[in-house]
């Protein structure tokens, strides 16, 4: 089934880059009307001019007041939402010694509030209409506590837990909501690791599985298979084993 015949429109935040550029892309070819939103105006200007079915609504996520205004621009002048992708991300891979109180709020404004605002500003009219479809973009990362992920980790765990609580409340009001938990991708903030990932894929395969497990309505759409296994045998390992692991894994760096 194309993706034009599932969902009319939908809204992507953190579209002027990576894997939201790719989604946006990826829909608007096949022929839904996508809202693009993202802090970087002139990037999504140009991706708009590229791609008639796209448009720009810049937004910076950690403003709630702005983000549920422009939910309700998009609803005027879209009409009703049948897809929101929550996708809006920062990341900095630091140690211990460079954590920080501003930086570890930082990261959780953008990657954990600015989703769940998100989620916030549209239920509310997909409940009215009794339909429509959410995702959030956590991670693999979130699966368990990673050397250099502290804060990044902290917000994709609390996203994945924060998808689960409010599941069985959406379903029960028609909307479907699903957890995207992608490993590494090709994006300018995977650029900026210094060690080797495994797997690693790029932002257009990332999407076409992101859409396509969408398109079967399943809660978690995890990928690439082989680091999902790995990465989900861990999350059972007992402390002791697991810290044997990482701090191996780290005296290696």
């Amino acid at each position: 089934m194309m993706c034009r015949e599932k969902w009319r429109t939908a809204w992507i935040t953190g579209a002027s880059s990576g894997l939201g550029r790719a989604l946006a892309i990826e829909l608007a070819s096949q022929g839904v009307l996508v809202a693009a939103s993202a802090r970087s105006s002139d990037k999504l200007a140009v991706l708009a001019a590229d791609y008639p079915t796209i448009r720009a609504y810049p937004l910076d996520v950690t403003d709630s007041e702005a983000l549920s205004k422009t939910a309700q621009e998009i609803e005027t002048d879209l009409g009703s939402l049948d897809l929101a992708i929550f996708n809006a991300g920062t990341y900095e891979p630091v140690g211990l010694a460079e954590l920080n109180p501003d930086g570890i709020r930082r990261v959780m404004a953008v990657n954990f509030h600015g989703a769940v605002d998100g989620v916030l500003a549209v239920s509310p009219g997909m409940r009215k209409q009794k339909s429509g479809q959410i995702a959030v973009v956590a991670s693999l990362a979130g699966y368990r506590g990673l050397p250099a992920s502290a804060a990044y980790g902290a917000t994709k765990a609390a996203l994945i837990n924060f998808s689960e609580s409010i599941y069985p409340e959406l379903r029960k009001s028609g909307i479907q909501i699903s957890v995207v938990n992608p490993g590494f991708v090709e994006t300018p903030m995977t650029a900026k690791n210094d060690f080797p990932m495994p797997f690693i894929m790029t932002a257009d395969d990332a999407s076409r599985r992101t859409i396509a497990g969408l398109m079967t309505g399943k809660f978690e759409i995890a990928y690439p298979r082989r680091f999902v296994a790995i990465l989900k045998f861990m999350r059972v390992l007992p402390y002791t084993l697991y810290f044997a692991i990482t701090q191996k894994w780290m005296l290696k760096k």
